[in-house]
């Protein structure tokens, strides 16, 4: 769910905006069903959420949510950090906006729709035309997306109650993702030099 740091770290890598956005919805192995720096790019996405999932300020950041909703924590999280990311964009991004970004991002990305997976093309039929990487920006935004999911899936309904959760402990949350994303952009950089250095290698 966390479509705009995913985007944002992929910028930071020099990866394929496409591969990192649509990696969920690609299953297994995607060699020789997309190009390199597609492939690269879904990989990346997974080396990322790799990163998170085990971070120790994002699994302190998990027992801010009551024991009942704790179990879709990984989900909300998500949100909350592009949450943040969006509305403190003009703080990490000085020279760029958060329009201008998004701008970049559809045109990287609208493009080559036509090859990939179904459930991904439906999603950016909403993503850009709904300007949900800016609304994140948005609490009453965020519970409506909340919402929506658990609306669609109810095994999700937690989902609901975990907002309020994120409203009680706003500035934790925020201290969180200070803490948190700059470590993430690091790690970003990190798969650049790791790719540089495979490239001349071959």
């Amino acid at each position: 769910m966390n479509f705009l740091a995913h985007l944002h770290l992929a910028q930071k890598a020099q990866s394929s905006l496409l591969g990192n956005l649509m990696a969920d919805f690609v299953r297994g192995n995607p060699d020789g069903l997309y190009s390199p720096d597609v492939v690269a790019g879904i990989t990346m996405h997974r080396q990322v959420d790799k990163f998170t999932d085990q971070h120790p300020i994002v699994i302190n950041a998990k027992q801010l949510f009551r024991p009942p909703y704790r179990r879709v924590a990984a989900i909300t999280l998500d949100l909350v950090w592009d949450h943040f990311l969006a509305l403190y964009w003009d703080q990490i991004e000085p020279k760029q906006t958060l329009p201008q970004f998004v701008h970049y991002a559809r045109q990287q990305i609208e493009p080559n729709l036509y090859y990939t997976p179904e459930k991904f093309q439906e999603l950016n039929e909403y993503l850009w035309s709904q300007n949900w990487l800016i609304r994140y920006a948005e609490p009453e935004y965020m519970s409506d997306v909340l919402n929506s999911m658990a609306r669609r899936r109810p095994k999700l309904v937690n989902l609901i109650g975990s907002f309020d959760d994120f409203i009680l402990h706003y500035s934790r949350f925020s201290s969180f993702f200070w803490q948190f994303y700059p470590e993430m952009i690091t790690f970003a950089k990190t798969q650049t030099a790791k790719t540089t250095l495979l490239n001349e290698n071959k």
